[in-house]
């Protein structure tokens, strides 16, 4: 059996297999058992040197809300030279990678309307089943990702369609979005017209015919904007596809662009880490707060912190949330942390930015595009066909999982395990599908959302 031992302080190693973790000493109850370099819980009973290291004899050491401490902590970032990428640039500045049409619904009972529309058209409809019989912050927070799919500059034009009687009807909603540019934004009202269908391919080919008048030209890669994510995670996560990805993050970031990293709760137990790289005290100060207010929000309903990692992560090998969480923030990789967004926010500073959000596959990945970037880089261990209305660039942690589900996943990180350095190539694969080439959810028709939702229905 080969294994791997990931930092020098490990008392685990990795069955390079398997992903599952194995004694590398004699490990006695209480003990702290090391992965990364840090404690990912303690042995609950006596664990014999090359005993197997898993959720029978290890449990979390995590409690509950914690008192933090600013101790700056700074790292080289790599040398690149100046990136370009061919985008779409927009009337006010911004750049988009794709030229869609995008039919953005106001409220659940327009899903259907907005299918049919998307399937004679072209446009892309985003199904959501809110919009109304929500009530103050959660209403907001609808609003508010509706918002940022509006505004993205991957969209050439927008449909905003309503109904007309629900609680986000057009002029609520257009107090949210503020001036528009009304040849790239249309609203469509379905109870106040005769035929919705008709009128929604009238105003669906105006906004083709705007559409049209952008072409690709050269701009800075430093314009780019990533997300990061991962979702069905395995052992090799932390491994393999997320710190590649963190490796990407920083040739992006040293190019000037910016990525996203969110998912709050799958950063209890290595937050510290993203806290000491903020880039003064007021950062730090605004990480401390989005940490604890997400543990806040697990309270108020009565739940248990650190219920974590999820059935699937288990059988991959993740045994507890800080083994999770020090393999997720790996996708960080090393760069200060900038600024940290709440619900609604788009980047506005270059660098590594914080986004407040759930681990939830669907919700993040949303959140990511209505907070602004332009595509979505997203690990994976066990597999998923997910995709966001950006190009949703899925990572294989493992060479089983890229061989058998070809038809999801765009690039794969096993290679890493051997140490070959991925990172050049991961940027040039970038770079390609900002340029226009096609992702697998893209090819496949897989572009969904969620929208995260925290409070009661009427």
């Amino acid at each position: 059996m080969k294994q791997l031992k990931i930092h020098a302080l490990d008392n685990v190693a990795v069955n390079v297999e398997t992903g599952h973790k194995v004694a590398l000493t004699d490990i006695s109850q209480g003990s702290n058992v090391i992965k990364f370099g840090f404690p990912i819980g303690h042995a609950t009973k006596d664990i014999k040197a090359g005993e197997a290291v898993h959720t029978h004899n290890v449990k979390t050491n995590l409690g509950e809300k914690l008192t933090y401490t600013y101790e700056p902590v700074r790292y080289e970032l790599p040398w690149v030279e100046d990136g370009i990428i061919n985008a779409y640039v927009r009337e006010n500045g911004e750049i988009g990678i794709r030229n869609d049409i995008w039919i953005v619904n106001t409220v659940g009972c327009v899903n259907k309307v907005a299918e049919k529309l998307a399937s004679l058209t072209g446009a892309f409809a985003f199904p959501h089943p809110y919009g109304c019989s929500q009530l103050g912050d959660d209403h907001k927070l609808t609003q508010l990702v509706l918002k940022g799919l509006v505004q993205h500059p991957n969209a050439g034009g927008v449909l905003v369609l309503g109904l007309g009687c629900e609680n986000n009807n057009l002029a609520s909603f257009k107090e949210i979005l503020g001036e528009v540019d009304e040849r790239r934004v249309k609203f469509l009202n379905t109870q106040d017209c005769e035929d919705e269908i008709a009128e929604g391919v009238k105003l669906i080919k105006e906004l083709q015919t705007y559409a049209e008048t952008f072409t690709r030209q050269p701009v800075p890669l430093s314009k780019l904007r990533v997300g990061l994510k991962c979702g069905g995670s395995d052992g090799f996560s932390g491994i393999t596809a997320n710190p590649l990805i963190g490796q990407f993050s920083d040739l992006l970031i040293a190019s000037g662009g910016s990525t996203v990293l969110t998912e709050v709760p799958e950063m209890f137990g290595a937050e510290t880490i993203l806290m000491n790289r903020c880039k003064d005290e007021t950062t730090f100060e605004k990480t401390v707060k989005l940490i604890n207010d997400f543990k806040d929000y697990y309270i108020r309903h009565n739940q248990v912190i650190y219920e974590n990692p999820s059935p699937g992560n288990k059988a991959g090998g993740i045994t507890t949330l800080e083994e999770k969480s020090l393999g997720c923030t790996q996708k960080g990789g090393m760069a200060p942390v900038v600024d940290v967004l709440d619900y609604g926010d788009r980047v506005s500073k270059n660098g590594l930015n914080l986004l407040n959000g759930p681990g939830n596959d669907m919700v993040a990945v949303t959140n990511l595009v209505a907070a602004g970037c332009h595509m979505v880089l997203f690990s994976t261990g066990r597999g998923t066909p997910l995709g966001g209305p950006v190009p949703t660039i899925k990572i294989a942690t493992n060479q089983t999982l890229a061989e058998k589900k070809r038809t999801w996943i765009d690039f794969n990180a096993a290679p890493t395990l051997e140490g070959k350095d991925l990172s050049k190539e991961l940027l040039q694969y970038v770079i390609e599908v900002a340029n226009g080439l096609e992702t697998a959810n893209e090819r496949e028709g897989y572009r969904e959302i969620a929208i995260f939702k925290d409070g009661v229905t009427l």
